[in-house]
């Protein structure tokens, strides 16, 4: 059969789509199916299975193989045109295993989802779209252009207890959350697979190789639980008669980063971002400037001091003509008369109030203390997730989980919101969010796993808060909280928490390096937390170079700019009137674009080089994390994509000095101080 840019062909053997780029190839005979690349690459011997009971049911251990009849369709659809299919999988006695796939004209990657059906209900809490097992040998080749050490990407379920990213080189065992990217470090050439769909499982990828450069164990399940989802109890179960897995992208890319943000877009066309359209985010917040010591004083003077010292000109500290100034946890010391006289006084300057809560965790030592709002109707127990006993969970970060499918639960949460919106606010922090997404017994029997209850939670905060409801814009931002679902949020805070000291940039940067493409795809922003200058309230002051390197990390983070120090020191005041009112800094953060890693094999550390190319200019970053030697770094413009045929103009941003180059040369020489960054621009002369 011939469909326009797809060719399919079919036999009693087996069943091949073509699109020129990728071809999906299922063997009728055996039930294995394999991807295959144009270039060569390929992912083979691969099978999909689903758990009933003690058993695992696996497609190859299944007698009949068959393309459905009539599942050969042309389909038109946001990824464009293309073909979907199925092929059914049946064994007497047993639930039917069909494998749906999707292909595309134009695109390296298709899609596969699992479906199992039975003519009586069952259940399941996991279920594997793509497995292999081999012992020996390898599913997967890279193809033409593999140039060693192979790596396997782990990227974390949420933002929690600072965790990191990593980059292991193979032999490696590795289990990743959601999405991954199996990819040679100096070709960059590389595999990215991961779930497209969040609405009921936690997405586990689980990689593993025994020699370098081989993967010989490989499985896409949904059903993940763990230390890193922060679970204590299994995944909960499917169930009904007809059971799904999540759908599973799979792609192969040339630049393993394309495919990351590819696989970002793809995410995007399923549940795209929430709007937004008043520019990256500029202000303060007080969390790291004073943290429980929130008070009037502080919040009011950091307002009157960015209005009367930082916006001179239509060129000073804020964006579209807004600056936000927020109050985080703590905001609850000042008196409700406070509060008010606090956002009149903000509104004053023509800066617009951000509040802070954590409305899926109850920090109460007490779970029979009366549920605030509810005319002693309920107690907190009875908001609270608990196992199949009744029993409340574990704490987690020191608070109980609270039962987002509880009607009093998300009440709780509207009347809160409704009061933020009633006292000005326009910027909320929302934080803790991971609690939302604990499986658990919840007080719904429809709601049967974490993330279904963490959808409806968060449908209530981005509902609650729509612009059409309020009548005006209002920013949500995440902090802890789940990488996927998205949708609900203008922003996500891309690591724990983080302060200014080099260490803090490394560990922020850490995160950048293995999740930029999250920016303007699942998420309008990546938020790199409070921007520190001079000093933390929970640490030293830092040193001129920690303090700028931490804002140059934030400026292309893509990014929330959101300072985080106490203006009533004299060196923060000082440094936030000679930094951030610099033109061109400022100029660059409000492009709000993340910066690129230039390499991927730093392990659980942070790349030190990070580029953008935008408008026909470029700007690299180059950072030296040791706080006690200095370094010298040697940027090859290959791999920075930077063409050097032409003379180039390299510009200091910080000093506005340049750089002094030969026309052909191959490479800029960087040297830095202990934690110093430099930010260079490139263009032609």
């Amino acid at each position: 059969m011939q469909h326009q840019a797809i060719r399919i062909d079919s036999d009693a053997n087996r069943i091949t789509v073509d699109n020129g780029l990728l071809r999906i190839e299922s063997n009728l005979q055996t039930g294995l199916l394999s991807f295959q690349w144009k270039d060569g690459s390929a992912l083979r011997d691969l099978f999909s299975e689903v758990t009933v009971g003690s058993q695992r049911l696996r497609t190859t251990f299944y007698s009949g193989h068959q393309i459905q009849t009539g599942s050969i369709q042309s389909i038109e659809d946001r990824y464009g045109k293309g073909v979907c299919w199925c092929v059914e999988h049946a064994m007497p006695n047993q639930p039917i295993l069909r494998q749906h796939f999707w292909c595309y004209e134009g695109l390296p990657y298709g899609f596969v989802e699992l479906q199992a059906e039975q003519e009586t209900e069952w259940e399941t809490n996991e279920m594997t779209p793509l497995s292999a097992l081999r012992n020996d040998g390898s599913c997967l080749e890279f193809g033409q252009r593999h140039g060693g050490d192979a790596r396997v990407l782990f990227v974390p379920f949420d933002n929690d207890k600072w965790v990191r990213y990593g980059s292991f080189p193979i032999p490696c065992s590795v289990e990743s959350c959601e999405a991954t990217a199996i990819y040679c470090a100096e070709s960059r050439h590389g595999f990215v697979l991961g779930s497209v769909t969040h609405d009921f499982w936690k997405t586990g990828l689980q990689v593993e190789g025994t020699f370098a450069g081989e993967v010989s164990r490989l499985r896409v399940f949904g059903g993940l639980s763990s230390l890193q989802t922060r679970d204590t109890l299994p995944h909960g179960s499917a169930h009904g008669k007809l059971n799904v897995s999540p759908r599973i992208f799979v792609g192969s890319f040339e630049d393993y980063r394309d495919g990351l943000e590819a696989y970002g877009r793809a995410n995007a066309a399923v549940t795209p971002m929430l709007p937004w359209d008043g520019g990256v985010p500029f202000g303060w917040n007080s969390w790291s400037a004073v943290m429980s010591k929130l008070d009037f004083d502080v919040y009011v003077h950091t307002s009157d001091f960015i209005k009367q010292e930082l916006q001179a000109g239509d060129d000073g500290f804020t964006n579209q003509g807004a600056v936000y100034v927020n109050f985080d946890s703590f905001w609850t010391n000042l008196t409700p008369e406070e509060l008010r006289e606090a956002v009149r006084r903000v509104k004053a300057n023509g800066h617009r109030p951000g509040i802070y809560f954590s409305p899926f965790a109850y920090w109460g030592k007490d779970p029979e203390r009366p549920l605030e709002g509810s005319e002693d109707r309920y107690l907190y127990r009875d908001i609270l997730l608990k196992d199949a006993a009744g029993n409340l969970l574990p704490t987690l970060d020191g608070a109980y989980a609270i039962d987002l499918s509880h009607p009093a639960a998300l009440e709780r949460i509207r009347r809160q919101l409704d009061n933020f919106v009633e006292l000005g606010f326009e910027y909320v922090k929302a934080d803790f969010l991971s609690h939302g997404a604990l499986e658990g017994r919840h007080y719904d029997p429809e709601v049967r796993t974490g993330i279904e209850a963490y959808n409806r939670g968060m449908a209530v905060i981005r509902d609650t808060l729509a612009p059409e409801r309020i009548g005006r814009p209002f920013f949500i931002n995440l902090s802890i909280a789940p990488l996927f679902p998205h949708g609900y949020a203008h922003s996500r805070r891309i690591s724990c928490d983080v302060f200014g000291t080099v260490g803090d940039t490394e560990y922020m940067l850490n995160a950048l390096t293995y999740g930029w493409w999250i920016n303007g795809t699942l998420y309008r922003y990546n938020d790199p937390d409070h921007t520190v200058l001079y000093k933390s309230a929970n640490q030293r002051s830092t040193s001129e170079h920690e303090g700028r390197g931490r804002l140059t990390a934030s400026v292309i983070a893509g990014t929330s700019l959101l300072l985080g120090d106490d203006f009533r020191m004299k060196e923060a005041a000082e440094r936030a009137r000679a930094w951030m009112t610099h033109p061109d800094i400022l100029a660059l953060a409000r492009k709000g674009i993340t910066f690129r890693p230039v390499e991927g094999s730093s392990g659980s550390k942070a790349e030190d080089i990070f580029v953008l190319s935008d408008a026909g200019e470029s700007w690299v970053a180059v950072f030296n994390y040791d706080s006690d030697l200095e370094a010298h770094k040697r940027l090859m413009l290959e791999r920075l994509g930077i063409p050097n045929r032409k003379p180039l103009r390299i510009t200091d941003v910080w000093d506005g000095s340049e750089l002094q180059v030969q026309p052909d040369a191959e490479s800029i020489d960087v040297h830095l101080s202990p934690s110093e960054a430099k930010l260079l621009r490139i263009g032609a002369l």
